[in-house]
């Protein structure tokens, strides 16, 4: 629901009624995770996605037939639900569909200005029970749950939890900290940029983004003292200047939790760079939690290019992804099945 909480709240203030669309369980290949959305608003247009297109005009017409009529129920599109037709996602999809207003959600408000502030919030809403007036009721509540779908004797109830972003802390302001900003906000990321110098690292080169004007290594420091550092964050090295890097990256190594951690440089530099931290005593073991240089081989020429293999590189760490063409996994079933 993140991505379209801004037309949610336009259609709270308008004081009409939409149709909300929630994917709240799912079973074998499905394109999107738990927890996305679709509103369809009283002009019939949509916002958010349920499904990538596999499910999305019977998620539609669920949404907007709950809009017109007030009904809450599930539905489920896939094979043999009566909804496959067209379908070539291959799994199944449960979608609760609900009417959506200042009546249904008069808590909603207060929900956006949570996420909007990077609080932690968890929307709890009833997908069935027993009694059907029970059906779309919400509590909010700023505990920390999973998203999930909790089935209980008489009910089934969605947990919908928005926790903090991610934090990605790029350290070195300049146009490969631009780039790389810019794409990891488009992924969720709550970016940090750090800089010793003012003139380079300033809010209005980096809107959106937390700037931080200090020695890399001091500010990493400072976080890992005051426990802000943790597996979700990155740290992604940008300086190309041996002393600025080299004291963070001693830093950075000895944290033990960090989820990504990476260097930019040509093959020179990553030389150099491995033979001083050697020198600093560190081993190969923990000089392989090092992404050095940083991203996937795109055969990257710009700066943008570059913020597109890191960023793509810092995704499959995060997930544990082997970053190989997902073409190369189907040519290999298929020349199984040939076979």
């Amino acid at each position: 629901m993140r991505d379209i909480v801004e037309d949610l709240l336009r259609v709270w203030h308008s004081g009409r009624t939409a149709g909300l669309a929630t994917l709240v369980r799912t079973q074998g290949s499905v394109p999107m995770p738990i927890g996305s959305a679709m509103v369809v608003d009283a002009e019939g247009r949509a916002f958010g996605s349920v499904s990538a297109g596999c499910a999305e005009a019977a998620a539609y017409e669920a949404a907007l037939t709950a809009a017109r009529t007030g009904q809450r129920g599930l539905h489920r599109f896939g094979p043999g639900s009566g909804f496959d037709a067209g379908m070539d996602c291959g799994g199944t999809l449960d979608v609760f569909a609900e009417p959506f207003s200042r009546s249904h959600f008069p808590e909603f408000p207060d929900v956006a200005a949570d996420i909007a502030a990077q609080r932690q919030v968890t929307v709890f809403t009833v997908v069935w029970h027993s009694d059907p007036d029970v059906i779309g009721q919400h509590l909010v509540t700023d505990r920390k749950h999973g998203t999930e779908l909790v089935s209980l004797p008489d009910s089934d109830v969605f947990v919908s939890s928005f926790v903090r972003p991610r934090r990605l802390i790029i350290m070195g302001a300049n146009a490969f900290a631009a780039a790389l900003a810019t794409q990891a906000k488009l992924l969720g990321y709550r970016v940090t940029v750090c800089d010793a110098r003012p003139t380079f690292v300033t809010a209005e080169a980096y809107p959106g983004c937390e700037v931080v004007v200090d020695w890399p290594h001091r500010y990493l420091n400072t976080l890992a003292a005051s426990g802000e550092i943790d597996s979700s964050t990155a740290v992604v090295v940008l300086t190309n200047d041996a002393k600025f890097e080299i004291p963070l990256l001693t830093i950075a190594l000895r944290l033990p939790e960090l989820g990504y951690l990476a260097a930019l440089g040509s093959s020179t530099a990553h030389a150099h760079r491995i033979e001083a931290l050697q020198a600093g005593g560190f081993d190969d073991d923990t000089l392989s939690r090092l992404h050095s240089p940083a991203g996937l081989d795109l055969g990257a020429r710009s700066p943008a290019e570059f913020a597109l293999a890191i960023a793509a590189e810092m995704v499959a760490a995060r997930n544990g992804a082997t970053a190989e063409p997902l073409s190369a996994r189907s040519a290999s079933r298929h020349s199984a099945l040939v076979h």
